[in-house]
């Protein structure tokens, strides 16, 4: 039998739906929030393949923040994940906020994003 979808899983089906429509080509930047961290990823949905990514999990970031769960982490991977696409050739990306509302730590990765070169 078919599993039901919950509510959280049809939002971010929809949003995802839309963004492929939208997308002309362009890779995805996707972005996942849990509790205590926050990652973000560029995807080429065409080959499959992920072009880069960034998190608080990382060494280097987890000894220079204080928490993996605030604005200003999500900055910090904001302008990393801008970093590693452009050294990777990316500049025109789409903005998969995963189902979430843009507020919070997602608008500040993705306003970081921003001002690191990546253009969306």
């Amino acid at each position: 039998m078919a599993r039901h979808l919950t509510t959280d899983e049809r939002r971010r089906a929809r949003v995802r739906r839309a963004l492929k429509a939208a997308a002309n080509g362009r890779p995805r930047l996707s972005v996942f929030r849990s509790s205590k961290h926050i990652y973000a990823q560029i995807i080429d949905d065409a080959a499959g393949v992920t072009v880069a990514a960034a998190s608080t999990l990382e060494k280097d970031l987890r000894t220079d923040l204080k928490t993996g769960a605030d604005t200003a982490a999500a900055s910090v991977v904001g302008k990393l994940i801008a970093e590693r696409a452009t050294a990777a050739g990316v500049s025109k990306v789409v903005f998969d906020r995963g189902g979430r509302i843009y507020h919070g730590r997602i608008k500040a990765l993705a306003e970081a994003a921003r001002e690191g070169g990546l253009d969306f």
